[in-house]
């Protein structure tokens, strides 16, 4: 493979160009408040689900689990340097790329180099759906 082809074909796959799915930004997306952004079935409880927004936004529901089954969204972006978080497993959400931990009832940091903890979105549930705030 000739040098200049390596090197593109690199700097293509560095940005994310020519991939198959769309690229989300973390946030609301073009949705308003009142909108149906997921199915309550969708957020297992205990647990938590990356969303897809309108307007190629995602943010992340957490549902407690047992007394505290309220659900939650956050911005997943992690403040550190924006990448996406995980959902909740064993009690925290994570971020993949420096390993800040974060609180899935308040989105407060648990540690890591995060300067800060997740900002909440507003949601609300209505029968067997969560809407945006």
């Amino acid at each position: 493979m000739e040098r200049r082809t390596l090197l593109l074909c690199g700097l293509l796959a560095l940005t994310g160009c020519g991939s198959t799915g769309p690229r989300r930004t973390p946030g609301v997306g073009s949705a308003a408040p009142g909108d149906r952004i997921a199915a309550l079935a969708d957020v297992p409880a205990g647990s938590g689900a990356l969303v897809d927004m309108p307007g190629d936004g995602q943010l992340l529901l957490v549902r407690g689990d047992g007394a505290d089954a309220a659900v939650r969204a956050f911005n997943p972006a992690c403040p550190h340097q924006g990448t996406v978080v995980n959902p909740p497993a064993a009690g925290v959400i994570t971020c993949p790329t420096h390993r800040s931990t974060f609180d899935p009832t308040s989105g407060a940091v648990l540690s890591g180099p995060s300067p800060s903890g997740l900002t909440e979105v507003p949601v609300r549930v209505s029968g067997q759906d969560v809407l945006l705030g």
